[in-house]
């Protein structure tokens, strides 16, 4: 496999202090398996401790063990096949469906390790003050991602819109006013027409929270910053893991708002369940019909 991370480690593994050379002597030999691990379980196996799994990878000039994870990851997902980052083509049905749900598993539970805990709660306190919230993305799965974060604060009891088209973020964006969030999400960050309505709705004095990774154009122009970094999908910029990722922290947000809205977000949400339970799509008990012959028409009604 030809990985510049890898190569760091092959070349400097002979020189390594023994207790290094076992920690770098289990990535070469499973690297995916490094990356579905806690470092505390790939310190057990190489019979070490955490700090010396930390000083095996700066060592290698990663600043700490989240850099050199999501360096290897990145490695990784381009030296994979096309179809997926961690499936190879000749890989059995057993194999595909191990490596998937495993990818997808590892990349929510790195949702910890990256989200903020300030900048989740400044989002939270941000939407509950907020007159509306409206909520900004470019792009098919970000769209979706937009459209389901309006319904859940929709459900919440807040005022909440979803703007998909580039003319109605604008003018959402010029009339939010100082009250308002604007909820921006994409994986990629850096569509032009998504930062323009960014900026307009800063220029009225609203809250750009931005979903998106760290360091991206939406970033740089967002007042508060829900960042996750993600590998690149080999088929989409922003394949299924990200996707999860998104959703994962679209959760967590939702309920720290619950938290804060407290009994009023519990009686809303329960008197949106009772109707949908009764009268909407999701009733349970529904009424019986009859496929029999039609009824008898009224001739002199229609007379």
């Amino acid at each position: 496999m030809n990985s510049k991370v890898l190569a760091k480690i092959a070349a400097a593994i002979d020189n390594a202090p023994t207790s290094r050379r076992s920690v770098l002597a289990l990535i070469l030999q499973d690297p995916q398996r490094v990356l579905d691990e806690s470092f505390e379980q790939l310190a057990r196996r190489a019979d070490s401790s955490v700090p010396t799994v930390m000083r095996a990878c700066r060592n290698l000039g990663y600043s700490g063990l989240r850099e050199f994870k999501l360096a290897l990851a990145q490695e990784m997902a381009v030296s994979g096949s096309p179809l997926h980052r961690r499936v190879q083509l000749h890989d059995g049905t057993e194999e595909v469906i191990s490596k998937v749900i495993k990818g997808a598993a590892t990349a929510v539970s790195g949702v910890q390790a990256q989200l903020s805990v300030t900048a989740g709660e400044a989002a939270a306190d941000a939407i509950v003050r907020a007159s509306r919230v409206d909520c900004y993305s470019v792009g098919v799965t970000s769209s979706f991602m937009a459209s389901d974060m309006q319904a859940r604060l929709f459900r919440l009891g807040l005022v909440s819109n979803a703007y998909l088209d580039i003319h109605l973020q604008l003018v959402s964006a010029a009339t939010i006013g100082t009250e308002g969030v604007v909820f921006a999400i994409s994986h990629v960050g850096g569509m032009p027409s998504l930062i323009e309505a960014v900026d307009v709705a800063r220029s009225q004095g609203a809250t750009v929270i931005a979903l998106t990774q760290q360091g991206t154009e939406l970033a740089r122009h967002a007042d508060i910053v829900l960042g996750i970094h993600v590998p690149d999908d080999p088929v989409m910029h922003v394949g299924t893991e990200a996707y999860l990722v998104h959703l994962t922290v679209l959760e967590i947000v939702t309920v720290l708002v619950a938290q804060r809205l407290g009994d009023r977000a519990v009686k809303r949400l329960g008197g949106v369940r009772d109707v949908l339970s009764t009268r909407g799509v999701d009733i349970r008990h529904y009424p019986k019909l009859d496929w029999g012959s039609a009824p008898a028409v009224n001739e002199s009604k229609i007379r």
